[in-house]
């Protein structure tokens, strides 16, 4: 088994808690699915959100999808001028088999509406 890291962000229409926790589950859901992810391989999750983001803790929403186990930790992104709104980032360590699919083989990272814009060189692999 190899540690990895895998990134990915989304972007949220208003800060409210369930646009934040729906938008939260919506990619971490993606970033176990692209990557062939078992919970249990799951080392840690660090989200961030843009200062913008602050009706509710992203990490309470991957803990409604059963990664209770998992440490979890929210901090916010730096705000940089002109830097795009209302993003939530995320950072998973997890452990991959390096001959599987996803995780095992390239990682898969994810970036979803308008977060895509933050990584124009995957979209490709989107």
């Amino acid at each position: 088994m190899e540690l990895r890291a895998l990134r990915g962000a989304i972007t949220v229409d208003r800060n409210e808690a369930d646009a934040i926790l729906d938008a939260t589950e919506e990619l971490v859901r993606e970033v176990i699915e692209r990557n062939s992810l078992a919970p249990d391989r799951i080392v840690s999750c660090i989200f961030t959100c843009t200062s913008d983001l602050n009706a509710a803790f992203p990490a309470e929403a991957a803990r409604r999808l059963g990664l209770s186990a998992v440490p979890l930790l929210c901090a916010r992104e730096i705000e940089v001028p002109g830097s795009l709104p209302r993003v939530i980032r995320l950072l998973v360590h997890c452990y991959a088999d390096p001959t599987g699919r996803g995780a095992g083989g390239e990682p898969r990272h994810v970036y979803l509406r308008e977060a895509a814009s933050l990584r124009r060189d995957l979209e490709g692999a989107q």
